[in-house]
């Protein structure tokens, strides 16, 4: 593939790649009762228990109206539930119920099969080599935004 070939193309693969495992994790979420954006929810909380909702907002990159909407429908099937903060009885904390287990531990069995699936064909080697490449595109375009908004400051300041 030429260099060309590659700028006129990066982009949009890339692009089209992540709405496709969008979609397909959405219909094969569906089938455990849940929606990606519910399940994505889910897994952070999984991962940093007792986080604020403010907090797991950011982090999700979401407004804060649509993740409480999220959280209201995990806390209705019993996934999910607030808990006041020790300190600051305005704060919210995200915990997983008992009966988020069961579901969490489908839904890990159903990440593996979604990357089988991503994945076929490609060699262990060649899809280790693919995350570590995707990873060093994902510090790039981070650093690339920080210089970004680095010299958009310094703009601002000297005009």
């Amino acid at each position: 593939m030429t260099r060309g070939s590659v700028d006129q193309h990066f982009m949009f693969t890339l692009a089209e790649v992540q709405r496709l495992l969008r979609a397909y994790a959405d219909r094969q979420a569906a089938r455990h009762g849940i929606t990606r954006a519910q399940w994505a929810v889910l897994a952070k909380v999984e991962r940093c228990e007792g986080l604020k909702q403010s907090e797991l907002a950011e982090q999700m990159e979401m407004q804060p109206i649509t993740l409480t909407r999220l959280i209201d429908k995990l806390c209705d099937n019993g996934w999910l539930e607030r808990r006041s903060d020790d300190s600051d009885r305005r704060v919210k904390r995200l915990h997983l119920r008992k009966a988020a287990r069961p579901l969490l531990g489908k839904l890990a069995g159903l990440r593996s099969e979604l990357t089988a699936t991503a994945l076929a064909g490609i060699s262990p080697a060649d899809a280790q080599r693919l995350l570590t490449q995707m990873e060093t595109i994902k510090e790039n375009v981070r650093t690339a935004i920080q210089s970004c908004t680095d010299q958009t400051r310094k703009e601002q300041r000297y005009g």
